[in-house]
């Protein structure tokens, strides 16, 4: 059969984009359809303007620091509406790049709801971006879905139909005074360091006794002391029974039957696949319960010419992961070679003030396979004993004790993510302690603390745990 495209991607984010990009220099013939907006949620209601804003908090901090180096700045009042038309601006710039890099690598653009008719055959249709598009009908040999995924609210909560969700947050009109984030993940870390440094009182409600499940024990214990630095008030292990309006704001009752009041609420409770309307109960792709489409190595799913990539899959949701696994796929497709990447090594960032980053192992992880060697030190920056700011750095290494590889390296302190990139480096190269020893660090900055752990804090893994040892 003669098909229109030899490979179709359904959406225009980073995963879809580098996937059709790199199919087409192998001489594919591609297309790509998108719905909403080009480059996906990363750049427009994800990574990119989420890291805006926190840019935005910093200059706050910034200005209020400068006073213990000598500079005489009054912090004025943050004007939301000024900044949230510059990141407008900035994003707008980038759908235009996404455009621009498909059409000068030969990728045919589709604006429009793609659906599936068989495992072969596209009804692309009205979408947000082209609402009065006429339905066009195309075939491809291959189809990718790259579709994401969305931000849910908690729908077992009375009243939970007036809070917002993070795609709401990059455009409200004005910012609230008071802000509930229920949720403690990437995304209610995050917005809660946002809204409060750029002037909101910020309270969350989660169910851990911790924030950032998954991470390092230390590191979470460090953010959680980061959070009342900062004064960010929590409410952990319990979740919001109601919500009501109250007045002109709200009034939200928790389980434990604590009550708060606030102008806004935050659903920061994950995110699920976006397969609705993609008609795939027409093909032999299968979903799970939570609507995730299953995807096996490669990117394959059950029907051999549907492929799946990125968040959809729900399985690392990260950018980079859906950008990696895009290349890849294109790569085995259309040229017969695959390129190499570490998917057990993906670094990970939270961007709160102080940014968390990590990269491995964490302690619990590691003694899980064998005895680990701990290594840790906090410390005050030089930055911060001018500035009077209580702000501690943390940083940790997990090393394998039996062959003394670094199994895993974490960081909160400033320029963390920068830092931690680097150390992912080091760390899917398999580098062991002895490696850092020898390496001579950079004076004075945070980064050399890494290569100057001599001091073994605890062992894990094994039966007791042993003090500290000497260099």
């Amino acid at each position: 059969m003669a098909y229109d495209f030899d490979l179709f991607v359904i959406g225009g984010g980073s995963g879809g984009v580098r996937c059709a990009r790199i199919a087409a220099g192998h001489g594919a013939r591609v297309a790509v359809a998108e719905s909403r907006h080009w480059g996906g949620t990363c750049v427009n209601l994800g990574c990119v303007p989420k890291k805006l804003m926190v840019q935005a908090t910093e200059y706050g901090h910034w200005a209020e620091d400068s006073r213990g180096f000598g500079w005489d700045i009054t912090p004025g009042r943050h004007d939301w509406a000024a900044f949230i038309a510059h990141k407008d601006s900035e994003i707008g710039r980038l759908n235009r790049i996404y455009v621009r890099l498909l059409e000068s690598a030969g990728v045919t653009l589709f604006t429009g709801h793609a659906r599936f008719e068989d495992a072969h055959t596209l009804l692309i249709g009205p979408g947000p971006l082209a609402p009065d598009a006429e339905p066009r009908r195309v075939t491809a040999e291959r189809i990718v879905i790259a579709t994401g995924g969305k931000p849910v609210a908690q729908p077992g909560i009375e009243g939970h139909e007036l809070g917002i969700v993070s795609d709401d947050a990059f455009h409200l009109k004005a910012r609230p005074d008071r802000i509930t984030i229920v949720g403690s993940g990437y995304i209610g870390v995050e917005f809660a360091g946002i809204f409060d440094g750029l002037g909101s009182q910020a309270t969350m409600v989660y169910r851990q006794h911790l924030p950032l499940r998954g991470f390092d024990m230390d590191m979470r214990r460090a953010l959680d002391e980061a959070m009342t630095e900062r004064g960010i008030v929590r409410h952990c292990g319990t979740t919001v029974h109601r919500i009501e309006r109250d007045g002109s704001g709200l009034k939200l009752t928790l389980a434990n039957g604590h009550q708060i009041a606030s102008d806004m609420v935050f659903f920061a409770v994950g995110r699920q696949p976006n397969v609705s309307g993609l008609g795939l109960e027409r093909t032999a792709v299968k979903t799970d319960e939570g609507g995730r489409v299953i995807a096996h190595d490669g990117g394959t799913t059950d029907d051999p010419s549907i492929f799946a990539i990125g968040d959809v899959t729900n399985r690392q949701n990260l950018t980079p992961v859906a950008i990696a696994e895009g290349h890849i796929l294109a790569d085995r497709l259309f040229s017969g070679s695959t390129r190499e990447w570490r998917f057990d090594t993906v670094p990970k960032a939270v961007f709160f003030s102080p940014p968390l980053a990590s990269v491995g192992l964490t302690e619990d992880e590691a003694a899980e396979r064998a005895p680990a060697d701990i290594y840790t030190a906090r410390y005050r920056s030089m930055r911060h004993v001018l500035t009077g700011r209580n702000r501690q750095t943390t940083i940790k290494l997990v090393v394998d004790q039996a062959s003394q590889v670094v199994l895993g390296a974490h960081m909160l302190g400033e320029e963390a993510p920068e830092i931690m990139q680097g150390l992912a480096i080091a760390v899917t190269a398999g580098l062991k302690k002895s490696d850092f020893d020898r390496t001579i660090g950079i004076h004075p900055s945070s980064a050399e603390e890494f290569v100057t752990l001599r001091t073994r804090t605890r062992v894990a893994g094994a039966t007791g745990a042993s003090g500290p040892e000497g260099p």
